[in-house]
């Protein structure tokens, strides 16, 4: 559902609520149109006050029991809390089924219940009732209700029947939908636009810098979630998408206080915890990691999307801290969860080479060899768990066969040569290195920054790395 934000601080909807909260304050309900009602629920539901917009909801109905907007805001609360037969009855309740709003929310009950293909043939059926001037606005609609559902492909399809306008409601769509195609560049081109034309919309600053995120431009990322902080310092979305940011920049101390305050906002999100956990576990603080990734254990519900990279983390945590039964405890309990469970192979591996089982580590790392069929991303992951634990030499070693292997049958994969560069570096190697760090900066950039950041100034560009380097080993 869009939120109307615009409407929400004009004065006509302003002195709507106005007039609705004197006459509550004083005992009475105030005779209302059923519209105002639903336009009063949304914005308390906007604001989290759910007594409130269920009050303004329910005596809505109670003035205007068959009216449509009414059952539709009940049978979509309904929805969302996966009660499809409650929906279907408020959906009964209607009276008007010449009403498009009655027939979008059939067709919502149908993708609520994962019949995508069937939604999408009644709403075709539907739209060849709806007449030409309508249809335009019929096209967003349904578009719209495909983005509510995550459903972006379909929603892409419907926004490409539209024949398009320089209206900030066809942008916005737009813009969301190739976003959610993961056309990143795309969304955030449409979302500058809209930010042009309203420069103190959070929302839009922070759909600027979630697409941002995705296309890994991560310094933008931070300044556009900054100025949705200006707008708003307690906006949990903008204060997590600045910590998301600054996390994914290595700066985790910084992060960890947006984390931090995120938690604040949200105290029974388990993702805020996990979070903060992850950049205090980065930072070696793992006694003070330890309890954050407890509370985000006990806060996290059994299908939480967060829970296997909960017990990841807490597995870290205890390796680090060579509790290793624990440690091995929490990767346990990721073998019935839905998560890459050669990565959690890979993961048992490190924590137990860290603790010096070197034998037991070998077992696990040759599992998760076998069961990814020599997959090199996982062959490269086993190789820096090595040079983490300091087998520099055997590093080096497994690296220069690892290429040979890649070339000869990856011939697409590209990473590895940011890690062989460090193995260099502390093996003393000097050619070597200038040139595992020029085929570092030319075929995985993103990995060249990651990895050897340590060894340039902060804030070296990576195209810098090499005459960097160059110019040093020259002095």
């Amino acid at each position: 559902m869009k939120i109307d934000e615009e409407y929400f601080n004009s004065e006509e909807f302003q002195e709507i609520l106005e007039n609705y909260k004197a006459s509550i304050n004083v005992g009475s309900n105030p005779f209302m149109d059923a519209d105002d009602l639903v336009d009063l629920a949304d914005y308390y539901s906007w604001q989290g006050d759910d007594e409130q917009a269920e009050r303004a909801i329910d005596y809505a109905l109670e003035l205007y029991p068959n009216s449509t907007l009414p059952n539709v805001f009940k049978a979509r609360k309904a929805l969302a809390e996966e009660d499809y037969a409650q929906a279907e009855f408020y959906a009964g309740e209607i009276e008007n089924h010449d009403d498009p709003d009655y027939h979008y929310l059939l067709a919502e009950i149908m993708i609520a219940e994962g019949d995508i293909e069937k939604a999408d043939e009644y709403l075709h059926a539907y739209g060849k009732q709806v007449g030409p001037d309508e249809y335009e606005d019929y096209v967003r609609d349904c578009a719209n209700l495909y983005i509510d559902y995550d459903e972006s492909e379909k929603a892409y399809e419907w926004m490409m029947r539209s024949r398009g306008d320089d209206s900030d409601d066809f942008k916005e769509l737009m813009a969301r939908a190739l976003f959610g195609i993961g056309k990143y560049k795309d969304s955030e081109r449409i979302f500058n636009e809209l930010i042009d034309h309203h420069p103190y919309s959070k929302q839009y600053w922070n759909a600027l810098a979630s697409a941002q995120l995705m296309n890994e431009d991560y310094s933008n990322a931070i300044t556009s979630s900054e100025f949705a902080i200006a707008i708003d310092p307690d906006d949990p979305d903008a204060v997590s998408q600045k910590a998301s940011g600054l996390l994914r920049l290595g700066n985790y101390e910084e992060a960890q206080k947006y984390y931090r305050k995120y938690c604040e906002l949200v105290p029974d999100d388990e993702y805020g915890f996990l979070h903060q956990g992850v950049c205090l576990v980065n930072m070696n603080r793992n006694e003070e990691a330890l309890p954050v990734l407890r509370t985000a254990l006990a806060l996290a519900p059994e299908d939480s999307p967060f829970l296997a990279q909960v017990y990841q983390e807490l597995a870290f945590c205890y390796g680090a801290l060579h509790q290793v039964k624990q440690a091995m405890e929490m990767l346990d309990k990721t073998e019935t969860l839905d998560c890459d469970h050669v990565d959690m192979l890979v993961i048992r591996g490190h924590i137990l080479l860290q603790n010096k089982q070197v034998n037991k580590a070998e077992e696990a790392f040759k599992m998760a060899i076998m069961k990814s069929q020599n997959a090199p991303n996982v062959l490269l992951r086993i190789i820096v768990s090595l040079y983490d634990n300091r087998y520099v030499q055997a590093s080096y070693q497994m690296l220069l066969k690892f290429f040979e292997m890649v070339h000869e049958y990856y011939p697409d994969f590209h990473s590895g040569y940011a890690y062989m560069a460090l193995c260099c570096y502390d093996l003393g190697l000097a050619d070597e290195f200038m040139k595992y760090l020029r085929l570092a900066v030319v075929n995985d950039p993103h990995e060249a920054q990651g990895v050897l950041n340590c060894l340039f100034p902060e804030g070296t560009p990576v195209n810098d790395y090499v005459p960097y380097m160059e110019q040093r080993l020259k002095n």
